[in-house]
């Protein structure tokens, strides 16, 4: 099984500009996720970017960069372009490694690739992990996702589902139920690569509108995404200043 990892970077973070190359422990964020990804069976590494500054600070360490353009609306279509640029076929297997997550675990990339490649009718393959806090179960800017028991995503949401209505009867509930089966949608993903073209053929679906996740789009147009729990744990992204510091105090130790 082959598979090519494609790291979107983007400069013009609203939230924290300039986001992939804030040093951490004597490095631009960038390099410690590409070194992840290096860590991974994946044959090829690229850093997607629309950027000069990420290209020039990629290629100091080593990095293949590919420029895209700057009018992309999602990463999805960032990645479309670079798999066109490279002529890729239809049945090559795309993971794409956020590039604010300087911490994610090799074997959640190789477990993803290894997910699609095991089921041909899916076209897509991510992973999550359980939910055991209340205040992550409702906190809006956690997806949540059900499945069925072979594996297809059914839904997204920023909302909290499945909703146990008998417990949440009483609105004081302070806890989640006993065996409770929610799950956190965990944003790695794997694509083949014809997936990927027919992605930007499709225009925004309502469910994505409404929730602002664009593998809605791909549910809505009748794909099959196949979700699984991570083999280890996943630790949070750089979204925030706070977070940022965070990754530093672990890196840094």
């Amino acid at each position: 099984m082959s598979f090519t990892v494609v790291i979107p970077a983007r400069y013009a973070s609203t939230r924290l500009p300039a986001k992939p190359l804030k040093e951490i422990a004597g490095k631009p964020m960038i390099q410690h996720v590409y070194e992840r990804a290096c860590e991974s069976a994946a044959r090829e590494i690229i850093i997607a970017t629309d950027d000069v500054r990420i290209e020039t600070a990629a290629k100091k360490f080593g990095a293949k960069v590919c420029m895209t353009s700057v009018n992309h609306t999602s990463g999805t279509d960032r990645l479309q372009e670079v798999v066109s640029q490279l002529k890729l076929a239809d049945d090559n297997i795309i993971v794409n490694v956020q590039g604010d997550e300087p911490l994610i675990p090799a074997q959640v990339i190789n477990q993803v690739a290894t997910n699609l490649a095991l089921m041909p009718s899916a076209s897509l393959a991510t992973l999550s992990e359980p939910i055991h806090s209340l205040d992550d179960f409702r906190n809006p800017n956690i997806v949540k996702v059900v499945a069925d028991i072979h594996g297809k995503a059914l839904y997204f949401s920023r909302a909290p589902i499945p909703w146990a209505r008998d417990h949440f009867a009483d609105i004081n509930v302070q806890n989640l139920p006993d065996a409770f089966i929610a799950q956190r949608h965990i944003g790695i993903y794997a694509y083949r690569v014809a997936l990927l073209n027919r992605f930007i053929t499709w225009p925004p679906a309502p469910l994505e509108k409404i929730e602002s996740l664009e593998q809605l789009r791909v549910i809505w147009n009748g794909e099959i995404i196949h979700i699984a729990e991570a083999l280890v744990a996943v630790p949070g992204g750089v979204d925030t200043e706070e977070d940022l510091l965070r990754i530093k105090k672990i890196l840094e130790s």
